[in-house]
């Protein structure tokens, strides 16, 4: 039920579709007679989005989240590369009979790089059908064929294909990966992501290390100039605050911004 109510209010709260809902409820008041109301909706809607085709919003939306946890140097052992699910579109995928990749590619290029730098440590893919009416093929299944055909061996890779979102990705991780003290295990996902999968991964008590990657923020803080692009980084980044809030409430995190861990607790590594 909780996947279900968070699914529904981020389809209503992204902010491309608020702003058409909002332009609609204006022009229907305009329609029916309410003047001051439907054009008082319809300005607002207009000075929104000449702001975001102005202002770089969705970068200054950004910034604090991927700013959050530094990339930090990896340690000499690593044993194990969490890898979240998010940048296959499984759609397309079905469709077209090939993997699709969005926005979010470098989830899955970096861990290839991660891996090939770290031989031993195994790659462990976690991710489900996180849609509303599951169609059977999983991003886990499709990124893990797509691994193997860049040349990761087949026998290296765990996956986890139960999970609709990041609190059961870390949920369903930890239950596949069974970590064990000393160990080393990375967690790649988006930078804006990464405050969300921390605090998860620490409230169901698996330790791992934040490797962010795939950056919306750090170019042009001054002025924005595409509507389009803007957009949908400001979607992004209003999905993770949003996410933010509603998983604390969830009691699905243990802070509402979660931070890095204090550095003696980094050096007992």
């Amino acid at each position: 039920m909780v996947f279900v109510i968070a699914k529904l209010f981020e389809i209503l709260m992204q902010p491309g579709n608020l702003l058409v809902l909002m332009l609609a409820l204006g022009v229907l008041l305009l329609a029916f007679g309410a003047r001051r109301s439907g054009m008082a909706l319809v300005v607002a809607v207009t000075i929104v989005c000449v702001a975001i085709m102005v202002l770089p919003l969705g970068e200054w939306a950004s910034a604090p989240l991927e700013r959050r946890f530094p990339q930090t140097e990896l340690p000499p052992r690593i044993d194990g590369i969490i890898l979240l699910g998010g940048a296959v579109s499984l759609p397309l995928t079905r469709a077209n009979g090939q993997v699709a990749l969005n926005d979010m590619a470098e989830r899955i290029t970096e861990t290839l790089a991660l891996a090939h730098h770290y031989p031993d440590a195994v790659v462990l893919i976690s991710g489900g059908d996180g849609s509303l009416v599951p169609k059977g093929l999983t991003e886990a299944a499709a990124t893990r064929s797509l691994l193997v055909a860049d040349g990761l061996d087949a026998r290296r890779i765990l996956v986890e294909d139960r999970s609709r979102d990041t609190y059961e990705n870390a949920l369903d991780s930890k239950a596949v990966a069974n970590p064990q003290p000393g160990q080393n295990w990375v967690l790649v996902t988006s930078a804006n992501h990464i405050p969300r999968a921390m605090g998860c991964f620490r409230q169901v008590g698996f330790d791992v290390i934040p490797y962010p990657v795939d950056y919306n923020s750090g170019t042009n803080p001054y002025f924005g100039g595409n509507f389009a692009s803007d957009l949908r980084t400001l979607s992004y980044a209003a999905h993770e605050w949003m996410g933010l809030v509603f998983y604390r409430l969830a009691g699905r995190t243990g802070a509402l911004f979660p931070a890095p861990a204090p550095i003696s607790a980094m050096s007992a590594r």
